[in-house]
Parts: structure tokens; C-alpha cells; sequence
């Protein structure tokens, strides 16, 4: 009885979880109005979790259903401009609104200057805020930034979180990351190529969000943007070859570049190599 009642409580609290991905950014740096910077929110049971910064992430997350207080945690996979132009809105704007404890922001080494550098642009703004007519929760407008390596970089009562290193051109550090709550597995790629080290931390996970690029598209662009574009990006049809050894439940699409193909093209190239469930993402689309 003792047994089965523990399995109950189990049971239950990962229903309580409701371990979802919301995408609250789905873009790239082409300027499209319909997609947001790359942004994700990880939300388990009254937890978010904010994976990268594109521009227009705090009002998505507003669009989202998420409450200023939830923006407390953020993880960064790489300081590509598009990935991170919306630190600033992230660092300074929930404090306004009634965020009352430090932002902890979590990414590769550099993280923390470039942290320290954005505080520094906005001092008179933090200034006059903190200290001026303004009621102020201080702690509220607190940014603890970490570097990290490859490993275990975060763990709380909801989730644990693993960064993982992948090849993203001559980025030095740039990394995927691995969540891990009681009821489900939610894999993150970043920006990356083909990754090996990928495949290993995603294996067997319940949601895999991946970039991706179309193939055929990329025939028509230059031989400079080919050239870039497979040395930092994944084709479709790699996406597919990842998603077939990983064998996740659902593969989530987003940093999106079809390069004039259709959504239904792009996935008929992933489609050559894994037919599982596929998930063209779109900004605010929950996936649980």
C-alpha cells in the first residue's frame, strides 16, 4: 500500500508539472513581423524558464500568459546579436512591473561582460529609477550573470538543467540545453550545425525544439551564404538524420529559414529522414 501510494504522489506531481514549451520567439535577424527574436519559455507547474533573449521577448511572454514575477531564470545558448538584443529588455524592464527578485542569467563565458556592459549603458536609467520619485523594488532590477561550461548549470525543485556544447561556425562557446523535470525532457539545439554531442543529450526526449534551414533554398542563395549557412546552420535534411537517432516525440521547428520555401516544403525535406511527429513552431505556440 505504502508502494503504491508513493507511486500515486509521483503520479500526481508530475501532472502537476504540466512541463510545457512555449515559443515566444520564432525569428531570425531578418526582420519578420510576424516572428519575434529566438526566445523559448520552459514552463513547469509556476516556473518559467526563459531559453535565449530576441528582441520582443518580455511583451511576448506578456502575450504568453507569463507574469513578470515568473522572469526570474534565463539560460543563453550563444551571443549572437539576434539571441541576446533582448538581455536589456529582460535585464531592466520586469522591475517596473513587479518583478521582486534578481534576474539569474545563466550562458557561455562572456556572458557576464556583456552583462556588466549593458548595466553600465543603462546606469543613469537604473539611477533615477532606484533612487528617484519612483517606488522601486531594488532587488527587482538585479542581474546575477554566470558563465558556464558544458554540465549540470541549474537545478531547483522543478527542473534540472544541462548545458551541452554544439558547432555554431567560429563561435568558441555556444551550447544546447537539457531540461529535466519529473514528467518530461525538453531539449533545446540553439543555433547549430549537425551536432553528434546533440543527439547524445537529446536521445529518448520528449520535445526536441531545433533550427533549421531548407536544403533546396539554399541552392539559390550566393556561394558566400552557402558557405555560411552550413557552417552554422542545419539543414532540413540533417534535422531529419538528428531527429531519427534522437527519436523525440515531438521535433519543434523554429529559428526558421526556408529561404523561399514553403512551411510544407521545409518539411518534406525533414521528412526523408524522420516521419515522426513535426511541429512547425510559430511565436506563442504551447507544445506539451
Amino acid at each position: 500500500m505504502g508502494v503504491r501510494f508513493g507511486l500515486f504522489l509521483i503520479f500526481a506531481g508530475a501532472l502537476a508539472q504540466d512541463t510545457r514549451v512555449i515559443l515566444l520567439g520564432t525569428g531570425t535577424p531578418n526582420p519578420d513581423p510576424e516572428r519575434m527574436g529566438p526566445a523559448v519559455a520552459v514552463v513547469s507547474g509556476d516556473r518559467a524558464y526563459i531559453v535565449d533573449c530576441g528582441p520582443g521577448v518580455v511583451r511576448r511572454a506578456a502575450q504568453a500568459g507569463l507574469r513578470v514575477e515568473q522572469l526570474t531564470r534565463a539560460f543563453v545558448t550563444h551571443l549572437h546579436s539576434d539571441h541576446t538584443a533582448g538581455c536589456p529588455d529582460l535585464m531592466l524592464m520586469p522591475g517596473n512591473s513587479g518583478r521582486a527578485e534578481p534576474l539569474e542569467i545563466y550562458g557561455p563565458p562572456g556572458l557576464r561582460a556583456m552583462t556588466a556592459h549593458i548595466l553600465e549603458a543603462w546606469r543613469e536609467d537604473l539611477a533615477i529609477r532606484l533612487r528617484g520619485l519612483q517606488p522601486a523594488a531594488p532587488r527587482g532590477f538585479e542581474v546575477n550573470a554566470h558563465d558556464v561550461k558544458p554540465g549540470e548549470v541549474y537545478r531547483d525543485a522543478r527542473v534540472r538543467v544541462v548545458a551541452f556544447a554544439v558547432q555554431h561556425g567560429e563561435w568558441k562557446y555556444a551550447f544546447g540545453y537539457r531540461f529535466e523535470a519529473l514528467d518530461k525532457v525538453i531539449v533545446i539545439s540553439g543555433d547549430t550545425t549537425y551536432s553528434k554531442s546533440l543527439v547524445e543529450a537529446a536521445k529518448g526526449c520528449d520535445i526536441l525544439v531545433h533550427e533549421v534551414y531548407s536544403q533546396k533554398g539554399l541552392g539559390r542563395r550566393t556561394a558566400e551564404w552557402q558557405r555560411y549557412h552550413s557552417a552554422y546552420h542545419t539543414s532540413a535534411p540533417d534535422v531529419g538524420r538528428v531527429a531519427a537517432e534522437v527519436r523525440p516525440k515531438k521535433l519543434v521547428l523554429y529559428h526558421q529559414l526556408p529561404m523561399g520555401e514553403t512551411p510544407e516544403e521545409l518539411l518534406g525535406e525533414i521528412r526523408r529522414n524522420f516521419t515522426g511527429t513535426t511541429v512547425y513552431g510559430n511565436d506563442l505556440d504551447v507544445i506539451r
